[in-house]
């Protein structure tokens, strides 16, 4: 279904730099059967049809909660927090004005070497927990 949207996009609006951010399955992480078929399917039509695609391992994810984060059981939200994080990082220089990277265009000039070696792995740092903020109230003045 998502690279049928990737695909009907590329259509309609050819001239527009398209980023996508995928989360690879692992084999070590319970996931359904018809998953690698999936990514395998869904490879091509990224190479295809989108600028640039981040990629997230899911295994990866799930060592950063239980490593690093000293999770025992991560829940969805752990690991949506950690995306989250990561695809705020990677988007912050297209919300926030500067000079480096301000477009999706830039970006793709100064990362992707050749039109179809544009897959991303990210990092990021310093990893921090749901659990593990201090959230101040700011009061609104109506």
């Amino acid at each position: 279904m998502g690279t049928l949207l990737i695909s009907k996009l590329r259509e309609e609006y050819p001239d527009r730099i398209m980023m996508t951010f995928s989360v690879i399955p692992s084999p070590a992480c319970r996931i359904p059967l018809w998953s690698p078929y999936n990514t395998t399917l869904s490879v091509h039509q990224l190479v295809e049809n989108s600028d640039e695609s981040m990629c997230i391992d899911n295994e990866a994810l799930y060592d950063i909660c239980f490593r690093t984060l000293k999770l025992t059981t991560p829940t969805f939200g752990d690991l949506n927090h950690l995306v989250a994080a990561v695809m705020s990082g990677v988007t912050c220089c297209l919300r926030f004005p500067g000079q480096l990277n301000s477009d999706l265009r830039k970006l793709a000039v100064n990362l992707v070497p050749f039109p179809r070696l544009h897959f991303f792995m990210m990092g990021f740092a310093p990893l921090t927990s749901r659990g593990s903020q201090q959230y101040a109230a700011c009061p609104s003045r109506s």
